[in-house]
């Protein structure tokens, strides 16, 4: 992509279909970490960093300075490395400042400590809708994209690309379920026509990619492919005709199989809870909640 001004890396995590994304300006200049992913077993309830270990090879072998480790929302599907490559690289942890709504309604559902404060602090940065910043060569602007969450952002780079988030993924795959708490498929049709309006050439990294079979993971498309191809939300598709689909289609779908281990540590800004008396960190399955 040598018609843009600025680099990007993608990593692929397997297990949960994510990609974490390095943006930078130049080799040995300034950058972010997009999305980053902590490996968690499930059955077994182990963490490890082999794939923030990936990113952070890539970000000391090409020299770089990054300032922010950037999620686009509180992930359902996996557990966030941000604090891990926020300690490594002495970055900080940006997210939408609405993670506090988010924050409020799991507070309730896992019944969290009393110490454990809805207000976001937990984040260094939280933006606001229009906020603008700048890192080296780069140039962001946020997009407030809520519908799948009450949180999700987007980040509008030196106006020739987005990373959407879990917003909308590639145009055969589609968008975003709808029915987390605080979801509205109404409202993520609005924000997908925000995006949508933006000039036709411009680059769209995803979060997630599903693939029909046949096809190999993808990471990014352009707002022209998805105004013409989408699945589900192409040019002509109304609000009444969107949220028809994604209603009935999200009542068929099972819950992500990390939601509850994910939504409990993201909130947290990636850490875990606080350890109990005997030392150890326990994570909550509410019974009979989602």
């Amino acid at each position: 992509m040598s018609n843009l001004d600025f680099n990007v890396q993608a990593f692929l995590d397997e297990d949960s279909e994510t990609f974490t994304y390095v943006v930078f300006d130049q080799q040995g200049g300034q950058g972010v970490v997009i999305d980053p992913v902590l490996d968690f077993d499930i059955k077994s309830g182990r963490t490890s960093t082999t794939g923030a270990d990936r990113v952070l090879h890539f970000v000391q072998q090409n020299e770089l300075s990054i300032a922010y480790i950037l999620e686009t929302h509180a992930h359902a599907d996996h557990l966030s490395a941000a604090p891990y490559l926020r300690d490594k690289l002495q970055s900080k942890i940006g997210i939408g400042e609405h993670i506090r709504d988010v924050q409020k309604i799991f507070k309730d559902v896992f019944n969290l400590e009393k110490e454990f404060l809805p207000n976001g602090a937990q984040f260094d940065r939280l933006f606001k809708d229009g906020d603008t910043f700048s890192v080296g060569g780069l140039h962001f602007q946020v997009i407030h994209t809520p519908g799948h969450t009450p949180a999700d952002i987007a980040y509008y780079l030196n106006g020739q690309a987005l990373f959407v988030g879990d917003t909308l993924f590639l145009p055969d795959v589609g968008t975003a379920r709808c029915d987390f708490p605080g979801g509205s498929s109404a409202t993520l049709y609005q924000s997908i026509q925000k995006l949508l309006a933006l000039p036709a050439d411009t680059q769209m990294y995803i979060c997630h990619d599903y693939p029909p079979e046949g096809r190999a993971h993808q990471f990014v498309t352009t707002v022209k492919a998805q105004r013409e191809e989408s699945i589900h939300v192409r040019t002509g598709v109304t609000s009444a005709e969107f949220e028809r689909m994604r209603d009935e289609r999200d009542a068929t779908l099972a819950m992500p199989r990390l939601i509850l281990p994910a939504i409990q540590v993201n909130i947290r800004a990636g850490e875990m809870p606080p350890a109990e008396a005997n030392g150890a960190v326990y994570l909550k399955i509410p019974i009979n909640q989602l």
